[in-house]
């Protein structure tokens, strides 16, 4: 299932949002420019790699200092591959927009690093001994999921199905489509968990972390002055 649009409007210009999809984007095209060897070599450098913080002997091997703890924060705007930013950045216009509407820019820019930097080290505690970088927005963007999922649960989310070579297109609520999401991150992380190798490069942990906090989270920055203007504009069949 890919998403393609919600049916919620947004009442402000989700600047905060644009400005993180942009740092991603650019960050990704700027590493493509870069020889191979030093790319891989800032992915590790500012990519989470879990084995790095648990084993100092393993980090001084490769060069790497065993304290360095800003790749929590700097590894949520790295990405692995075209998919891989292309699939964060489009459920990234998707759904943060609205979130951002609710809580205004400088709360969701706090609300987004909290899930993200959470959602990292979640996936630092359940796989300790990983040699690879953990990169991506995915695990601040399921926070995101996380707070739409309560504030928007029924709005109407349109999806691109694709049977063998033939779109189709389906509407269907948003609680649908996040709980499908959610149970599908649990379903690749018990694969994981149960047969190793056969579960995927994904971080499930950091999805299902940052799903969490941000569904746990996300009322303490709701701007309530924001959501009073909302319910006070006319809607369209009044």
């Amino acid at each position: 299932m890919i998403p393609i649009r919600d049916s919620i409007p947004c009442n402000a210009t989700p600047y905060v949002t644009w400005v993180i999809m942009g740092i991603c984007i650019s960050v990704f095209f700027l590493m493509l420019l870069l020889p191979d060897s030093i790319a891989q070599h800032f992915l590790y450098r500012f990519g989470m790699v879990p084995i790095r913080y648990t084993n100092p002997t393993w980090a001084q091997h490769f060069g790497l200092p065993p304290d360095y703890y800003f790749s929590f924060l700097s590894s949520l705007f790295l990405h692995g591959g075209w998919a891989h930013l292309a699939v964060n950045m489009m459920f990234m216009w998707i759904f943060a927009d609205n979130i951002e509407d609710l809580m205004g820019h400088r709360r969701f820019i706090v609300f987004y690093l909290i899930c993200g930097l959470l959602a990292t080290y979640a996936q630092w505690y359940f796989s300790q001994n990983l040699v690879v970088p953990v990169v991506g927005a995915s695990g601040a963007i399921a926070g995101v999921l996380g707070a739409y999922f309560f504030k928007f649960p029924y709005a109407r989310v349109v999806i691109l199905v694709p049977i063998l070579f033939f779109p189709l297109f389906f509407e269907i609520p948003a609680i649908a489509f996040l709980g499908v999401w959610v149970i599908l991150q649990l379903q690749e992380l018990s694969t994981a968990a149960l047969f190793p190798g056969m579960g995927g490069n994904s971080a499930w942990w950091a999805h299902l972390g940052g799903f969490v906090v941000g569904a746990l989270i996300h009322p303490f920055f709701i701007d309530r002055s924001i959501i009073h203007q909302i319910d006070l504009e006319p809607s369209e069949d009044a």
